[in-house]
């Protein structure tokens, strides 16, 4: 994924979750900032696999706590979006009653 890709995503994201932010680039990833703090979406190294992104929240960083593991951006985006305290979004379910 690249950074316009991943930009593009968390932009998408903020909208659906209905949560006003600013997204910009940071260290090997994005950096969400909303009313309640920055937010940060990294891609993990090589090294660290299976995890794949880390996700900071303002809480973790201000405890001193390093960033939450996660194995996809599937996941790291439901750990933002539970971070943020954001809604899920409308399900839409296509099919007959």
């Amino acid at each position: 994924m690249t950074d316009a890709e991943l930009r593009a995503l968390l932009r998408d994201c903020l909208l659906v979750w209905e949560t006003p932010g600013k997204i910009s680039p940071a260290d090997n990833g994005m950096a969400i900032e909303t009313a309640d703090g920055r937010y940060t979406l990294q891609r993990a190294a090589a090294e660290l696999r299976p995890v794949r992104w880390l996700v900071q929240t303002p809480e973790r960083a201000a405890a001193g706590r390093p960033p939450r593991v996660t194995p996809s951006i599937v996941a790291a985006l439901s750990a933002l979006r539970n971070a943020l305290g954001a809604t899920a979004g409308a399900n839409l379910r296509i099919g007959t009653q």
